[in-house]
Protein backbone atom coordinates (compact mmCIF):
# COMPACT_ATOMS: atom_id res chain seq x y z
CA UNK A 1 0.00 0.00 0.00
CA UNK A 2 1.22 3.52 -0.83
CA UNK A 3 0.82 6.89 0.85
CA UNK A 4 -0.61 10.21 -0.33
CA UNK A 5 1.44 13.35 -0.87
CA UNK A 6 -0.40 16.66 -0.88
CA UNK A 7 0.83 19.15 -3.48
CA UNK A 8 -0.22 22.69 -4.21
CA UNK A 9 -1.72 23.95 -7.46
CA UNK A 10 1.10 26.17 -8.74
CA UNK A 11 1.02 28.47 -11.74
CA UNK A 12 3.59 29.57 -14.30
CA UNK A 13 6.98 27.91 -14.27
CA UNK A 14 6.40 26.74 -10.70
CA UNK A 15 4.32 23.97 -12.27
CA UNK A 16 7.55 22.39 -13.49
CA UNK A 17 8.45 21.59 -9.88
CA UNK A 18 5.71 18.94 -9.96
CA UNK A 19 7.43 16.90 -12.68
CA UNK A 20 9.89 14.92 -10.50
CA UNK A 21 7.17 13.89 -8.05
CA UNK A 22 4.85 12.98 -10.93
CA UNK A 23 7.59 10.90 -12.57
CA UNK A 24 8.06 9.02 -9.29
CA UNK A 25 4.31 8.44 -8.95
CA UNK A 26 4.08 7.11 -12.51
CA UNK A 27 7.03 4.78 -11.98
CA UNK A 28 5.71 3.48 -8.67
CA UNK A 29 8.69 4.76 -6.69
CA UNK A 30 6.85 7.68 -5.12
CA UNK A 31 3.54 8.42 -3.37
CA UNK A 32 0.26 9.22 -5.05
CA UNK A 33 -0.21 12.96 -5.58
CA UNK A 34 -3.22 14.93 -4.36
CA UNK A 35 -3.44 18.50 -5.77
CA UNK A 36 -5.02 20.77 -3.17
CA UNK A 37 -6.06 24.23 -4.39
CA UNK A 38 -6.04 27.10 -1.90
CA UNK A 39 -9.26 28.41 -0.46
CA UNK A 40 -12.41 27.02 1.16
CA UNK A 41 -12.56 23.89 -1.03
CA UNK A 42 -9.36 22.51 0.51
CA UNK A 43 -11.00 21.24 3.71
CA UNK A 44 -13.76 19.17 2.06
CA UNK A 45 -11.28 17.86 -0.50
CA UNK A 46 -8.84 16.68 2.15
CA UNK A 47 -11.65 14.99 4.05
CA UNK A 48 -12.91 13.18 0.94
CA UNK A 49 -9.37 12.17 -0.04
CA UNK A 50 -8.69 10.52 3.35
CA UNK A 51 -5.10 11.68 3.19
CA UNK A 52 -4.03 9.78 6.28
CA UNK A 53 -5.09 6.43 4.83
CA UNK A 54 -2.97 4.42 2.38
CA UNK A 55 -3.93 3.99 -1.26
CA UNK A 56 -3.76 0.87 -3.37
CA UNK A 57 -0.38 0.11 -4.90
CA UNK A 58 0.10 1.78 -8.27
CA UNK A 59 -2.21 4.72 -7.60
CA UNK A 60 -0.52 7.82 -8.98
CA UNK A 61 -2.99 10.69 -8.80
CA UNK A 62 -6.05 11.68 -6.76
CA UNK A 63 -8.22 14.31 -8.42
CA UNK A 64 -11.51 15.91 -7.47
CA UNK A 65 -14.13 15.63 -10.18
CA UNK A 66 -14.47 18.81 -12.23
CA UNK A 67 -17.60 20.82 -11.56
CA UNK A 68 -18.79 18.61 -8.71
CA UNK A 69 -21.36 20.00 -6.31
CA UNK A 70 -21.70 19.36 -2.61
CA UNK A 71 -19.16 16.98 -1.13
CA UNK A 72 -16.41 16.39 -3.72
CA UNK A 73 -15.70 12.98 -5.20
CA UNK A 74 -12.03 12.10 -5.40
CA UNK A 75 -11.04 9.92 -8.35
CA UNK A 76 -8.22 7.40 -7.92
CA UNK A 77 -6.12 7.25 -11.09
CA UNK A 78 -3.60 4.48 -11.49
CA UNK A 79 -0.21 5.02 -13.10
CA UNK A 80 -1.13 2.42 -15.72
CA UNK A 81 -4.25 4.35 -16.77
CA UNK A 82 -2.39 7.65 -17.00
CA UNK A 83 0.43 6.13 -19.05
CA UNK A 84 -2.03 4.32 -21.34
CA UNK A 85 -3.81 7.62 -22.01
CA UNK A 86 -0.54 9.42 -22.75
CA UNK A 87 0.71 6.72 -25.13
CA UNK A 88 -2.64 6.51 -26.95
CA UNK A 89 -2.70 10.29 -27.35
CA UNK A 90 0.80 10.30 -28.82
CA UNK A 91 -0.24 7.63 -31.30
CA UNK A 92 -3.44 9.46 -32.26
CA UNK A 93 -1.61 12.75 -32.83
CA UNK A 94 1.05 11.24 -35.06
CA UNK A 95 4.04 10.99 -32.74
CA UNK A 96 5.88 12.63 -29.83
CA UNK A 97 5.62 16.37 -29.29
CA UNK A 98 6.55 19.04 -26.79
CA UNK A 99 3.51 20.46 -25.03
CA UNK A 100 2.39 23.97 -24.18
CA UNK A 101 0.41 23.84 -20.93
CA UNK A 102 -2.33 26.48 -21.10
CA UNK A 103 -4.72 24.89 -18.58
CA UNK A 104 -4.66 24.87 -14.77
CA UNK A 105 -3.30 21.82 -12.98
CA UNK A 106 -6.37 21.69 -10.76
CA UNK A 107 -8.04 19.55 -13.45
CA UNK A 108 -7.24 16.34 -15.29
CA UNK A 109 -6.67 18.08 -18.64
CA UNK A 110 -3.81 20.09 -17.18
CA UNK A 111 -2.32 17.06 -15.44
CA UNK A 112 -2.45 15.03 -18.63
CA UNK A 113 -0.20 17.56 -20.35
CA UNK A 114 2.30 16.92 -17.56
CA UNK A 115 1.86 13.14 -17.80
CA UNK A 116 2.42 13.19 -21.56
CA UNK A 117 5.55 15.24 -21.05
CA UNK A 118 6.94 12.86 -18.41
CA UNK A 119 6.20 9.81 -20.56
CA UNK A 120 7.83 11.46 -23.59
CA UNK A 121 10.81 12.70 -21.58
CA UNK A 122 10.19 16.35 -22.49
CA UNK A 123 9.62 19.51 -20.47
CA UNK A 124 6.47 21.49 -21.27
CA UNK A 125 6.32 25.23 -21.72
CA UNK A 126 3.92 26.64 -19.13
CA UNK A 127 1.59 29.58 -19.68
CA UNK A 128 0.71 31.36 -16.43
CA UNK A 129 -3.06 30.99 -16.23
CA UNK A 130 -3.40 32.68 -12.83
CA UNK A 131 -4.07 35.93 -14.69
CA UNK A 132 -6.57 36.57 -17.47
CA UNK A 133 -5.85 34.47 -20.55
CA UNK A 134 -4.64 36.68 -23.40
CA UNK A 135 -3.61 35.88 -26.99
CA UNK A 136 -0.41 37.90 -26.52
CA UNK A 137 0.69 35.79 -23.57
CA UNK A 138 -0.16 32.59 -25.45
CA UNK A 139 1.81 33.71 -28.51
CA UNK A 140 4.81 34.52 -26.31
CA UNK A 141 4.63 31.10 -24.64
CA UNK A 142 4.31 29.39 -28.03
CA UNK A 143 7.47 31.17 -29.14
CA UNK A 144 9.37 29.50 -26.29
CA UNK A 145 8.73 26.09 -27.85
CA UNK A 146 11.39 26.69 -30.46
CA UNK A 147 11.24 24.65 -33.64
CA UNK A 148 10.19 21.35 -32.06
CA UNK A 149 6.99 19.54 -32.99
CA UNK A 150 4.44 20.86 -30.51
CA UNK A 151 0.88 20.32 -29.28
CA UNK A 152 -1.38 22.13 -26.84
CA UNK A 153 -4.76 21.70 -25.17
CA UNK A 154 -7.39 24.43 -24.81
CA UNK A 155 -10.99 25.01 -23.80
CA UNK A 156 -13.36 26.57 -26.38
CA UNK A 157 -13.26 30.03 -24.76
CA UNK A 158 -9.48 30.15 -25.20
CA UNK A 159 -9.73 29.02 -28.80
CA UNK A 160 -12.30 31.71 -29.53
CA UNK A 161 -10.10 34.47 -28.08
CA UNK A 162 -7.06 33.27 -30.00
CA UNK A 163 -8.92 33.14 -33.31
CA UNK A 164 -10.10 36.72 -32.82
CA UNK A 165 -6.52 37.96 -32.48
CA UNK A 166 -4.00 37.94 -35.39
CA UNK A 167 -1.04 37.04 -33.18
CA UNK A 168 -3.00 34.35 -31.40
CA UNK A 169 -4.26 32.90 -34.66
CA UNK A 170 -0.75 32.82 -36.08
CA UNK A 171 0.56 31.11 -32.93
CA UNK A 172 -2.04 28.36 -33.24
CA UNK A 173 -0.89 27.45 -36.75
CA UNK A 174 2.52 26.29 -35.47
CA UNK A 175 1.01 23.39 -33.47
CA UNK A 176 0.80 19.88 -34.91
CA UNK A 177 -2.45 19.50 -32.96
CA UNK A 178 -4.64 21.73 -30.80
CA UNK A 179 -6.83 19.64 -28.51
CA UNK A 180 -10.11 21.32 -27.57
CA UNK A 181 -12.27 19.94 -24.78
CA UNK A 182 -13.71 20.64 -21.36
CA UNK A 183 -16.98 21.83 -22.93
CA UNK A 184 -18.89 21.47 -26.18
CA UNK A 185 -17.26 23.32 -29.07
CA UNK A 186 -19.59 25.01 -31.54
CA UNK A 187 -19.40 23.86 -35.17
CA UNK A 188 -18.88 27.47 -36.29
CA UNK A 189 -15.84 27.84 -34.02
CA UNK A 190 -14.31 24.61 -35.32
CA UNK A 191 -14.97 25.67 -38.92
CA UNK A 192 -13.27 29.02 -38.35
CA UNK A 193 -10.25 27.35 -36.79
CA UNK A 194 -9.83 24.81 -39.56
CA UNK A 195 -10.33 27.46 -42.23
CA UNK A 196 -7.42 29.33 -40.62
CA UNK A 197 -5.18 26.29 -41.10
CA UNK A 198 -5.28 25.13 -37.48
CA UNK A 199 -5.28 21.40 -36.73
CA UNK A 200 -8.06 21.25 -34.16
CA UNK A 201 -8.92 17.94 -32.48
CA UNK A 202 -12.06 17.75 -30.34
CA UNK A 203 -11.75 15.60 -27.23
CA UNK A 204 -14.26 13.86 -25.02
CA UNK A 205 -13.56 12.31 -21.66
CA UNK A 206 -13.50 13.07 -17.98
CA UNK A 207 -11.45 12.62 -14.84
CA UNK A 208 -12.71 9.04 -14.52
CA UNK A 209 -11.18 8.20 -17.93
CA UNK A 210 -7.83 9.92 -17.26
CA UNK A 211 -8.96 12.81 -19.45
CA UNK A 212 -9.93 12.83 -23.11
CA UNK A 213 -10.20 9.34 -24.58
CA UNK A 214 -12.35 9.99 -27.67
CA UNK A 215 -10.83 12.27 -30.33
CA UNK A 216 -13.00 13.71 -33.08
CA UNK A 217 -15.64 11.17 -32.10
CA UNK A 218 -13.36 8.13 -32.40
CA UNK A 219 -11.95 6.25 -29.39
CA UNK A 220 -8.22 6.17 -28.78
CA UNK A 221 -6.36 2.88 -29.10
CA UNK A 222 -7.67 0.41 -26.56
CA UNK A 223 -10.69 2.54 -25.59
CA UNK A 224 -14.18 1.08 -25.97
CA UNK A 225 -17.35 3.13 -26.47
CA UNK A 226 -20.93 1.93 -26.16
CA UNK A 227 -24.37 3.49 -25.77
CA UNK A 228 -26.97 1.97 -23.47
CA UNK A 229 -30.66 1.61 -24.36
CA UNK A 230 -31.50 4.91 -22.66
CA UNK A 231 -28.78 6.72 -24.64
CA UNK A 232 -26.21 6.81 -21.83
CA UNK A 233 -22.59 6.71 -23.02
CA UNK A 234 -20.27 4.06 -21.55
CA UNK A 235 -16.49 4.13 -21.85
CA UNK A 236 -14.09 1.27 -21.27
CA UNK A 237 -10.44 0.32 -21.67
CA UNK A 238 -7.10 0.76 -19.92
CA UNK A 239 -7.65 4.49 -19.23
CA UNK A 240 -10.31 3.96 -16.58
CA UNK A 241 -9.80 5.15 -13.02
CA UNK A 242 -9.90 2.69 -10.16
CA UNK A 243 -12.91 4.35 -8.60
CA UNK A 244 -13.88 7.00 -6.08
CA UNK A 245 -11.72 7.32 -3.00
CA UNK A 246 -13.50 5.94 0.06
CA UNK A 247 -16.89 5.67 -1.70
CA UNK A 248 -17.56 2.05 -2.61
CA UNK A 249 -21.23 2.69 -3.35
CA UNK A 250 -20.53 5.43 -5.90
CA UNK A 251 -17.76 3.30 -7.42
CA UNK A 252 -20.06 0.30 -7.90
CA UNK A 253 -22.74 2.49 -9.47
CA UNK A 254 -20.41 4.23 -11.93
CA UNK A 255 -17.91 1.46 -12.74
CA UNK A 256 -19.42 -1.81 -13.99
CA UNK A 257 -18.09 -4.98 -15.56
CA UNK A 258 -19.38 -7.45 -18.15
CA UNK A 259 -17.96 -9.95 -20.64
CA UNK A 260 -16.35 -7.10 -22.61
CA UNK A 261 -14.48 -5.80 -19.58
CA UNK A 262 -14.79 -2.89 -17.21
CA UNK A 263 -16.85 0.20 -18.03
CA UNK A 264 -17.49 3.70 -16.74
CA UNK A 265 -21.13 4.84 -17.06
CA UNK A 266 -21.00 8.55 -17.90
CA UNK A 267 -23.75 11.07 -17.21
CA UNK A 268 -23.88 11.92 -20.92
CA UNK A 269 -26.32 10.94 -23.64
CA UNK A 270 -25.07 10.17 -27.13
CA UNK A 271 -25.20 8.01 -30.23
CA UNK A 272 -22.74 6.16 -32.42
CA UNK A 273 -22.95 6.44 -36.20
CA UNK A 274 -20.42 4.56 -38.34
CA UNK A 275 -18.10 4.27 -35.36
CA UNK A 276 -18.23 7.98 -34.53
CA UNK A 277 -19.59 9.08 -31.14
CA UNK A 278 -21.66 12.24 -30.88
CA UNK A 279 -22.66 13.50 -27.44
CA UNK A 280 -25.99 15.31 -27.15
CA UNK A 281 -25.63 16.50 -23.57
CA UNK A 282 -26.01 15.32 -20.01
CA UNK A 283 -28.81 12.88 -19.31
CA UNK A 284 -29.92 14.96 -16.32
CA UNK A 285 -29.63 18.25 -18.22
CA UNK A 286 -33.05 18.09 -19.83
CA UNK A 287 -35.37 21.10 -19.93
CA UNK A 288 -39.08 20.26 -19.67
CA UNK A 289 -41.15 22.97 -21.35
CA UNK A 290 -44.88 22.60 -21.83
CA UNK A 291 -44.56 18.90 -21.02
CA UNK A 292 -41.98 18.34 -23.76
CA UNK A 293 -38.35 17.44 -23.11
CA UNK A 294 -35.58 19.27 -24.97
CA UNK A 295 -31.81 18.82 -24.75
CA UNK A 296 -29.93 22.10 -24.20
CA UNK A 297 -26.75 20.77 -25.88
CA UNK A 298 -28.61 20.16 -29.14
CA UNK A 299 -29.93 23.73 -29.14
CA UNK A 300 -26.48 25.10 -28.27
CA UNK A 301 -24.91 23.33 -31.24
CA UNK A 302 -27.53 24.70 -33.63
CA UNK A 303 -27.31 28.25 -32.26
CA UNK A 304 -23.52 27.95 -32.56
CA UNK A 305 -23.90 27.45 -36.30
CA UNK A 306 -24.90 31.09 -36.73
CA UNK A 307 -21.97 33.29 -37.83
CA UNK A 308 -22.77 36.05 -35.33
CA UNK A 309 -22.71 33.72 -32.31
CA UNK A 310 -19.43 33.49 -30.42
CA UNK A 311 -20.70 31.28 -27.58
CA UNK A 312 -24.02 30.07 -26.22
CA UNK A 313 -25.49 28.26 -23.25
CA UNK A 314 -29.12 27.14 -23.05
CA UNK A 315 -30.98 26.67 -19.77
CA UNK A 316 -34.51 26.30 -18.47
CA UNK A 317 -35.85 29.27 -16.50
CA UNK A 318 -38.90 28.82 -14.23
CA UNK A 319 -42.06 29.91 -16.05
CA UNK A 320 -45.64 30.00 -14.75
CA UNK A 321 -47.15 28.90 -18.06
CA UNK A 322 -44.56 26.48 -19.47
CA UNK A 323 -42.94 25.12 -16.31
CA UNK A 324 -39.56 25.98 -17.79
CA UNK A 325 -38.89 28.45 -20.56
CA UNK A 326 -36.05 27.59 -22.92
CA UNK A 327 -33.60 30.48 -22.61
CA UNK A 328 -30.43 31.08 -24.63
CA UNK A 329 -27.62 33.21 -23.27
CA UNK A 330 -25.67 34.34 -26.32
CA UNK A 331 -22.32 36.05 -26.71
CA UNK A 332 -22.36 37.80 -30.07
CA UNK A 333 -24.53 40.00 -32.23
CA UNK A 334 -27.01 37.40 -33.53
CA UNK A 335 -30.56 38.77 -33.70
CA UNK A 336 -33.01 37.03 -31.36
CA UNK A 337 -35.51 36.44 -34.15
CA UNK A 338 -32.78 34.89 -36.30
CA UNK A 339 -31.80 32.57 -33.43
CA UNK A 340 -35.38 31.39 -32.98
CA UNK A 341 -35.92 30.93 -36.70
CA UNK A 342 -32.74 28.92 -37.15
CA UNK A 343 -33.49 26.63 -34.21
CA UNK A 344 -37.09 26.14 -35.37
CA UNK A 345 -35.91 25.20 -38.86
CA UNK A 346 -33.34 22.72 -37.58
CA UNK A 347 -35.00 21.24 -34.47
CA UNK A 348 -38.63 22.31 -34.41
CA UNK A 349 -40.61 25.00 -32.63
CA UNK A 350 -40.48 23.28 -29.23
CA UNK A 351 -36.72 23.79 -29.10
CA UNK A 352 -36.78 27.45 -30.12
CA UNK A 353 -35.70 29.69 -27.20
CA UNK A 354 -38.52 31.73 -25.77
CA UNK A 355 -35.91 34.16 -24.47
CA UNK A 356 -32.62 35.16 -26.06
CA UNK A 357 -30.37 37.16 -23.75
CA UNK A 358 -27.22 38.82 -25.03
CA UNK A 359 -24.36 38.73 -22.51
CA UNK A 360 -20.76 39.93 -22.61
CA UNK A 361 -19.49 36.51 -21.54
CA UNK A 362 -20.89 33.23 -20.29
CA UNK A 363 -20.55 32.19 -16.65
CA UNK A 364 -17.95 29.43 -16.63
CA UNK A 365 -16.53 26.88 -14.24
CA UNK A 366 -12.77 26.62 -13.72
CA UNK A 367 -11.98 24.39 -16.72
CA UNK A 368 -14.15 26.33 -19.18
CA UNK A 369 -17.41 24.42 -18.85
CA UNK A 370 -20.59 26.52 -18.76
CA UNK A 371 -21.78 27.11 -15.21
CA UNK A 372 -25.42 26.23 -15.79
CA UNK A 373 -26.57 27.05 -12.26
CA UNK A 374 -25.05 30.53 -12.57
CA UNK A 375 -26.59 30.87 -16.05
CA UNK A 376 -30.07 30.06 -14.68
CA UNK A 377 -29.60 32.63 -11.92
CA UNK A 378 -28.37 35.27 -14.38
CA UNK A 379 -31.26 34.64 -16.78
CA UNK A 380 -33.87 34.58 -14.01
CA UNK A 381 -32.67 37.92 -12.65
CA UNK A 382 -32.49 39.48 -16.12
CA UNK A 383 -35.99 38.33 -17.08
CA UNK A 384 -37.38 39.28 -13.71
CA UNK A 385 -36.13 42.83 -14.24
CA UNK A 386 -37.55 42.98 -17.74
CA UNK A 387 -34.27 42.05 -19.48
Amino acid sequence: MDRVQRVGVPTGDDVLRLLPALADALSGSGPALLPVPPGPTAGPLLAAARVDEPVAEGTALLLATSGSTGAPKVVELGADALRASAVATTTALGGPARWLLALPVAHVAGWQVLVRSVVAGTEPVVLDVSQRFTPAAFATAAGRLGHTRACTALVPTQLHRLLADPAGREALTRFAAVLVGGAATSPALLERARAAGITVVTTYGMTETAGGCVYDGRPLDGVRVAVEDDGRVRLGGPVLARGYRGDDSATREAFTEDDDGRWFRTADAGRIDDGVLSVSGRIDDVVVTGGRKVAPAAIERVVGELPDVEACVVVGVPDAEWGQAVTALVVGAADAAAVRAHVTARLGATHAPRHVLHVAELPLLGIGKPDRAAAVDLATRALGSGG
